[in-house]
């Protein structure tokens, strides 16, 4: 490679030398260009003028190598004056060999080094035989798919590089006459003068040709540093030059790839999952913030198709306030009136069925031209291209779930109108309506009023006096045994509006013995009933795979060839769907114009009528709808559960502790406190109180806790939904405010580990004996004397309603007692006596002791039964037991000092001052712990909860109708449609007349 660099090198100087400039000069040196001068000759001298070393420290770059290669010096180059020489032609020559420096240079430098590196890093590569499976196949096939040893061959050589090289004679000679021709000064003169202009001059030089060839060269240098470099360490020893990374490091620098590639993606779809929230959320803004998208042009047909949905949402039943016109499609079931209208849409949309009721409500077509042929839902935002069998099918079936989804339980039809919009090319603009069949028998399996709803709703569309009546009748059957003619003329009695088509031609002239009867019937003879036109119709063979295309051969071919057109008894306007359609769509659009200014003056006369209403009923509230007043409940609702995160921690523990010990009360007094007072020493009421409280706290106090908490909750939820709010209350609200309420209680759960962390700090707030302080002791007397008043006072109300009423109140009252009452009575008297003998007595009296009552009573002549005398035993014994300890709390007031030396040598012990104390503090323990549950997580869930209740009940018409009702509501609902349907008829009357 630096042959052919000296080479080209000697070609430049020898012509530069040899040409014939007539100029003498000292040395032969001085000859060459400083372009050579500074590249073979770098420590010539120059002439006296000379300037300070270039020193310029540049960073370089290598393509083929990752790493920066180390910081050089560029070469000194010396500046002088030489003679016979102009500035201007040094310039020119750099603009010229500059392209081919850089050619000669990449391609020599880069086709060595790439072959350098190249084998460098094959030799680095680390075996993977045993790690095929981290790697994807394709690595391991691209030395088979790619021949890099053809590609190193394929590089050009020395000799091919020296012919890519100009020549440099015809340059000289083209240098020296250029020189002639533009130098005007004497040969003295230098090419480059150092004068003030000097500094300038040497910005150019760097930025000129001179700098990139040194940059140049100092890469090649390094290249062929590197080169050398590699080659010494290859001769060093094969072990040292096939250096391997250890399969650890492999592993671990593919796992650190494959987590940063994962964190990286990771990144990515949590941007996109953050930029999706927010365009949701402009799209949900958009109205509040004003920003609003351009608005596509619709076509007249989907204006008035907007117009009827809106109309069917407002007047179900269609009663005289909707005259707007609508094709509506009549017949008996398996007519072929669903045929009809998929020919007139061009397209196999409704679901299919073989003599079965298919239509079970009725589906509004809206038709238009359009330069694809698909199919949507109004509600929905998805296309269906009617040109695929896939979305064909995906239709009809679409269509299936939803009318069945709109019968009702217990019904075979419903009066739901699925709306549809069909756009294609060729289409004629009009809506249509598809109504079930009409039956003359109910069949099992439909419901006993499928014919009356049948008649019911074909009637109400018909009825509409601008409603253009599409009657199909089957050409195949008789026609005695049509009923959907009788109904038509009850309709339609004059014919006006009415569009006859007789279906099935095909067989019917085939089955019918003379065709004269067909003839009849196109001309209205037969038929009781009249009609503006009469067409007659062939919808295929029968089999429902057929498409639309071979559907429209086939019925252009029979009527081609059928004898009713060869013998004049129809006339050749009278035949085909394509035919029908446009009549169709003519008598359509002749129905809308003439009538659809006057259904909007009719609307707008409803309108000022409802505004008046509003005005006079409601002056001071704004007309909100239910979707309007649900957004608003709403927000009021929010806003009172945010209200419970305000509640003090101080009042959720006063109430969780005191609704706490309210249910837990009775198992303590009855089943730990009473069993253990009746021990006989201190040892075995603490051995018993700490046994029972254990068994307590395993199996029924969390769960107590946790119900409570619950309640709590329940309870304060209420108070905030159902209190008032003074004169802005809105009672409008409640019904949706209880619903609300009592689906999300219906729905929280509270959260399944609390129980377990709350049974660990439970049993440790019980095993906890220590009394620290005076203060505390006698908290907890005080707190022991209120459980056992409140217990006694229970008792003496039971011991009064079992005995009566005493003296006082039989002479201030006028009351006696009754016959039990006295039995109990003098029970009582005999079992104080008994007391009174024996305060140490036990809890439960003796048989013989029982035996001893009755026989005493008997004596007095009081018949009792034992079981009478051991009830009213336990309620004296309870009577007497409370007002002991009450006495013994009051003894213990001062027993603190006694309990600080564990009562040694003290006859005071006060072991139930003790369990009283564990009692409260466990209770404090448990409402602080529950009180953090409650306003750390259960209220943010109940929160989210809420949310999801009214989200779920947003969307749910149904829901919102029930819950916010009354006359209010219901005078706002109409007005606002009112309202968006005149402004849309305004609309469309607009286009209508622009189109006109």
């Amino acid at each position: 490679m630096w042959r052919t660099r000296a080479a080209a090198a000697c070609v430049i100087c020898r012509s530069l030398a040899n040409s014939s400039c007539g100029i003498k000069r000292k040395s032969p040196l001085q000859n060459l260009h400083l372009v050579c001068r500074s590249i073979h000759h770098p420590y010539y001298p120059s002439s006296k003028f000379q300037r300070p070393p270039l020193r310029i420290s540049i960073q370089l770059f290598s393509s083929l190598n990752r790493l920066p290669l180390r910081k050089t010096k560029l070469l000194n180059v010396k500046y002088g004056y030489q003679f016979h020489r102009n500035f201007w032609l040094a310039r020119l020559a750099s603009r010229l060999l500059k392209v081919r420096y850089l050619i000669l240079g990449s391609a020599v430098g880069g086709g060595y080094t790439a072959k350098k590196t190249y084998d460098q890093w094959k030799d680095m590569m680390p075996d993977l035989d045993d790690y095929k499976w981290i790697v994807p196949d394709f690595v391991w096939e691209l030395d088979e798919l790619i021949d890099f040893e053809k590609l190193i061959k394929a590089l050009p050589d020395a000799d091919d590089l020296a012919k890519l090289l100009p020549d440099f004679d015809k340059i000289g000679e083209s240098f020296a006459s250029l020189k002639g021709f533009l130098s005007p000064g004497a040969p003295g003169e230098t090419a480059f003068r150092a004068t003030d202009q000097g500094y300038d001059n040497d910005k150019q030089f760097k930025k000129g040709l001179l700098g990139e060839l040194i940059l140049l060269q100092q890469q090649i240098q390094q290249h062929e540093e590197e080169a050398r470099r590699a080659t010494g360490q290859y001769n060093m020893g094969s072990s040292q030059q096939k250096r391997k990374v250890s399969d650890k490091e492999k592993i671990d620098q593919l796992q650190e790839e494959l987590l940063r590639t994962q964190l990286k993606y990771q990144r990515m779809l949590e941007r996109l999952e953050k930029e999706n929230k927010e365009l949701r959320k402009l799209v949900l803004q958009r109205d509040d913030k004003g920003i609003h998208q351009r608005k596509l042009k619709k076509s007249l047909i989907d204006m008035y198709s907007e117009v009827l949905d809106i109309l069917s949402d407002y007047d179900a039943s269609y009663n005289t306030q909707d005259h707007l016109p609508r094709v509506v499609v009549v017949g008996d079931q398996s007519a072929g009136k669903t045929s009809v209208l998929e020919m007139i849409a061009q397209a196999r949309i409704f679901p299919r069925g073989s003599g079965e009721m298919m239509t079970r409500s009725p589906v509004k077509v809206t038709l238009s031209e359009g330069p694809h042929h698909v199919a949507l839902f109004k509600d929905s935002s998805r296309e269906f291209d009617l040109t695929k069998e896939e979305d064909l099918a995906a239709l009809r079936n679409e269509i299936e779930i939803r009318m069945r989804n709109s019968v009702k339980e217990g019904c075979t039809v419903s009066t739901e109108t699925i709306s549809l919009s069909v756009k294609g090319p060729g289409l004629q603009r009009m809506v249509l309506v598809d109504l079930p069949g009409v039956i003359s028998t109910v069949t099992s399996g439909m419901a006993p009023d499928t014919k009356e709803t049948i008649f019911s709703i074909s009637k109400a569309y018909m009825q509409n006096p601008n409603a253009i009546i599409l009657c199909i009748q089957d050409g195949s059957v008789d026609a005695e045994r049509s009923i959907v003619t009788d109904l038509v003329s009850q309709m339609d009695p004059q014919g006006k509006r009415t569009i006859f088509v007789l279906t099935k031609v095909d067989l019917a002239e085939k089955n019918v013995a003379s065709p004269n009867r067909i003839q009849q019937i196109i001309e209205g003879k037969l038929f009781p009933m009249k009609a503006l036109g009469y067409f007659a119709v062939v919808t295929g063979k029968g089999n429902s795979s057929e498409s639309i295309e071979s559907i429209k051969e086939y019925e252009e071919e029979f009527f081609q060839n059928s004898k009713l057109l060869k013998t004049s008894m129809l006339k050749a306007h009278q035949v085909t769907t394509k035919n029908l359609s446009l009549a169709v769509s003519d008598c359509f659009w002749k129905m809308v114009r003439e009538s659809v200014e006057q259904q909007a003056d009719a609307f707008k006369a409803t309108r000022f009528n409802l505004e008046t209403e509003w005005k006079n009923n409601y002056p001071r509230l704004r007309e909100l709808d239910r979707n309007e007043l649900f957004e608003k409940a709403k927000n009021e609702i929010l806003d009172e559960v945010i209200s419970l995160t305000q509640v003090t921690p101080k009042h959720w523990e006063e109430i969780l502790e005191k609704t706490l010990w309210e249910r837990v009360s009775t198992h303590v007094i009855e089943n730990i406190y009473l069993p253990a007072a009746q021990t006989t020493n201190s040892g075995t009421f603490n051995t018993t109180v700490d046994i029972k409280l254990k068994q307590w706290t395993d199996k029924q106090l969390p769960n107590k806790a946790v119900e409570v908490a619950w309640e709590t909750l329940q309870e304060e939820f209420s108070r905030f939904m159902t209190e008032k709010k003074g004169k802005e209350h809105d009672d409008i609200f409640d019904k949706l405010k209880q619903a609300v309420k009592e689906e999300t209680i219906k729905r929280h759960r509270w959260n399944e580990r609390a129980e377990d962390s709350l049974r660990v700090i439970q049993h440790n707030a019980l095993e906890d004996r220590s009394i620290s302080d005076k203060q505390q002791w006698d908290a907890a007397i005080h707190f022991m004397e209120e459980t056992l008043q409140s217990r006694l006072k229970d008792t003496e109300s039971v011991i009064e309603d079992m005995v009566g009423p005493d003296w006082k109140k039989r002479w201030l009252h006028w009351v006696g007692r009754t016959k039990e009452q006295n039995i109990r009575n003098e029970t009582k008297n005999e079992l104080e006596k008994l007391i009174k003998c024996n305060e140490d007595h036990a809890a439960y009296l003796a048989n013989d002791e029982v035996t001893t009552v009755r026989k005493n009573l008997e004596a007095r002549g009081v018949t009792v039964d034992p079981c009478l005398i051991k009830d009213t035993w336990h309620q004296i014994y309870r009577r007497f037991f409370l007002k002991s300890a009450l006495n013994h709390c009051n003894l213990c007031r001062r027993g603190f000092y006694y309990y600080q030396r564990h009562f040694v040598d003290s006859e005071l012990e006060c072991n139930d001052v003790v369990l009283f104390w564990r009692i409260q503090r466990m209770l404090a323990i448990t409402a602080n712990t529950l009180r953090q549950q409650l306003t750390n997580t259960e209220v943010r869930r109940l929160e989210k909860n809420v949310k999801e209740v009214l989200e779920d009940f947003a969307e749910d018409n149904e829901k919102k109708v029930m819950l916010l009702t009354g006359k209010r509501v219901q005078l706002a609902e109409d007005l606002k449609k009112v309202r968006e349907i005149q402004e849309k008829l305004e609309a469309f009357i607009e286009a209508l007349h622009q189109e006109k």
